[in-house]
């Protein structure tokens, strides 16, 4: 199967964060990684301090179909590598 373009748009239902460009996935089962990944990639850039509570990754396949919503509540924390001593 080759690799399709998807489009991670993020929102809390009043101000979005939408991908114009999209990003290649090679597999449909790689999908939920690379939503953890764009809401992960927002609240780094946009702020830390927020609350992101309300905000989801909106996922749409090259025909525009919504291929998977994903709450940045059930996005799993990234655990900090420990420090090299």
């Amino acid at each position: 199967m080759t690799a399709r373009v998807y489009r991670f748009h993020c929102t809390d239902g009043h101000v979005a964060i939408i991908d114009t460009l999209g990003v290649r996935v090679p597999s449909e089962t790689q999908l939920w990684a690379f939503a953890e990944q764009a809401a992960r990639l927002a609240m780094e850039r946009v702020g830390r301090g927020l609350d992101w509570s309300d905000w989801i990754v909106d996922v749409h396949d090259p025909r525009g179909r919504r291929a998977l919503t994903l709450a940045f509540k059930d996005v799993r924390a990234v655990v900090p590598a420990p420090l090299a001593a």
